[in-house]
């Protein structure tokens, strides 16, 4: 048995086809059919129920666990041998949410820049559920999200911001003038929320319910700057993190102050636990870290 045995049986348990798994691999099926022929052979059990629906048997199941372990540290001890041998080279694959942008992450970005010009950013704008997913599989190396786990034991986290949402108005609107908002006065309003597929789409409808209504929703959206189009347009009223409605250059717009609420947008960086983090991704979280610190 070798790490290569191990690749291609994770690949097939992965498929659930030897066809898609033999595509994937870049390898001939009878190949990697007889490579796990072998494997079964070696271990005296059989790896897979082969019926019209490739499946694991239990014995299977057993040793993917373990061949997961034993490949991810593998591929640890690799890239750490790399990163010995390229010291302070190297790029980090980053996913923030499209609802926030790089607006949150911009100064920890030109930060570590500025100290390591020559390593790669790659940043990815993708929701928060497939952030962590990447982060999970290692298509991402590290994940700005909207909430942190607790306690997870499949990641590693640092707060990065807690930051108050704010009410979007039309300038024309009777609030306008207002100096503060309280969320029960806008019973009657139509609102421009996020997806539903957003935490804060969850935590708004929430804490309209504990003021006694449930909002009137005209219209979802993933994009800061749709949602202030709409408020632009009259179509109805908005509620987006302070950092960047107060960052809104429109004069036909009007940012209020929510009071007696406990709504914010709270964003962490996660990376995943136990995996091994070149040299370019330990430093952007120790300088984050520091950054943090300061301010």
């Amino acid at each position: 048995m070798d790490i290569r045995h191990l690749e291609y049986f994770s690949e097939v348990a992965k498929q659930l086809s030897f066809t898609k798994a033999a595509a994937s691999l870049h390898v001939s099926q009878p190949s990697l059919s007889k490579v796990i022929k072998q494997l079964e052979t070696e271990l005296g059990v059989p790896l897979f129920y082969r019926s019209k629906q490739l499946q694991l048997t239990d014995a299977g199941k057993a040793v993917l666990v373990n061949a997961v372990s034993v490949l991810d540290a593998f591929h640890n001890l690799t890239s750490e041998l790399g990163d010995i041998i390229d010291l302070k080279k190297g790029e980090i694959k980053i996913g923030i949410p499209p609802i926030t942008g790089a607006a949150f992450f911009s100064k920890i970005i030109s930060y570590y820049r500025d100290r390591y010009p020559q390593i790669k950013i790659l940043l990815s704008e993708v929701g928060s559920k497939m952030i962590k997913q990447g982060v999970e599989d290692g298509s991402l190396d590290i994940g700005l999200v909207c909430n942190l786990p607790v306690q997870s034991d499949s990641f590693d986290t640092l707060e990065v911001i807690n930051d108050p949402l704010m009410l979007l108005v039309h300038k024309e609107s009777d609030f306008a003038t207002k100096p503060f908002i309280d969320l029960s006065e806008l019973k009657k309003e139509s609102f421009i929320l996020y997806r539903e597929d957003f935490t804060l789409h969850d935590r708004i409808i929430e804490e309209c319910k504990s003021k006694n209504f449930y909002p009137n929703v005209v219209c979802h959206s993933s994009h800061r700057d749709f949602m202030i189009e709409m408020v632009e347009a009259k179509v109805g009223i908005a509620l987006l993190p302070s950092q960047i409605a107060t960052d809104i250059k429109n004069r036909e717009i009007v940012a209020i102050p929510l009071e007696h609420s406990s709504l914010s947008l709270e964003l962490g960086m996660v990376w995943k636990k136990n995996k091994y983090l070149p040299f370019a991704v330990r430093e952007f979280i120790e300088m984050s870290k520091e950054y943090m610190a300061e301010v």
